[in-house]
């Protein structure tokens, strides 16, 4: 097996260009348990660990952007701002594996259990490619998933990052394991609200084939604060029937399977109680006086 090091993102993608072949890595934390365990041999590999233009982000014209080589650990650093990012972001692993897991492995993987999947999904993000050949072109996140560990990546492209519209409102992520720390998420759930727009975002993973989108729970809980004057005095309180079917439709979103984690019962179940306690979260939130 070649291991190939670029020192820059042009000779990265003028490598992968001449190299199609070649798996990226980064921090490794999922590729190397594929190799550790024989389930896959690449003739190539190219260690993007030394590219710095991926390992960078910024805010420009009211968006984020956010590199592909930026570690976990950097965001809980550097990112304090983005309470779900964050959020996700420590529950990744060990210490160890947030100091060398990348969104960008996050991405390329596409397992439905990503812990930062969610989050992007919540926030409406596009997922930046560009090849040496073609430039670069971005795709809606639910574009790039095509399906469980699959994108639509072309063999010549690399992952550059990820960039949403800054949002500006309360929101968080959880996820239930089979333990408290250093576990593959049985189901997990991101919520945002969208001060602006008036609209509540649900992005849930491990529960199935993709990142879901809780499009029908976005749409009863929105219309519910509109009905009620919620967005326009946040003190107004959201009765209790409203917040149950909000999270039995959450619930009913998911699509899971049984397997050696869980059930799909619990794991609907799991849903079903992570958006109520977010959705009472990102409530309470809305009526400190930062959101006001």
């Amino acid at each position: 097996m070649e291991v190939l090091l670029p020192h820059s993102l042009e000779e990265a993608l003028a490598i992968k260009g001449e190299r199609p072949e070649a798996t990226p890595i980064a921090g490794g934390t999922d590729l190397m348990v594929d190799l550790n365990f024989g389930r896959l041999r690449p003739a190539a590999m190219i260690d993007l660990s030394r590219v710095a233009e991926l390992a960078s982000w910024q805010q420009e014209d009211g968006h984020v952007f956010l590199g592909a080589g930026l570690t976990y650990a950097t965001i809980v650093n550097e990112m304090p701002e983005f309470k779900p990012l964050v959020q996700a972001s420590r529950s990744v692993g060990s210490p160890q594996i947030r100091n060398r897991g990348t969104v960008g492995g996050n991405l390329g993987t596409a397992s439905p259990a990503g812990d930062a999947l969610p989050v992007l999904a919540a926030y409406d993000a596009d997922v930046v490619l560009r090849s040496r050949a073609r430039g670069e072109r971005s795709l809606a996140w639910h574009a790039f998933f095509t399906g469980p560990k699959k994108t639509a990546i072309a063999p010549d492209e690399l992952i550059i990052g990820t960039r949403w519209r800054r949002l500006r409102g309360p929101g968080s992520f959880s996820k239930i394991g089979t333990r408290n720390a250093m576990v593959i998420s049985v189901a997990g759930l991101c919520l945002v609200v969208d001060e602006e727009n008036g609209a509540v975002k649900v992005a849930l993973g491990s529960v199935g084939p993709t990142i879901l989108r809780a499009t029908e729970a976005e749409q009863q809980i929105a219309a519910a604060m509109t009905s009620s004057g919620a967005w326009q005095d946040p003190s107004i309180t959201i009765p209790d029937q409203v917040i149950d079917e909000f999270g039995s439709l959450v619930a009913a979103a998911a699509k899971p399977l049984d397997d050696v984690r869980g059930t799909a019962a619990y794991r609907r179940h799991g849903c079903r109680v992570l958006a109520r306690r977010a959705l009472i979260w990102a409530l309470n939130e809305r009526r400190l006086p930062a959101w006001l």
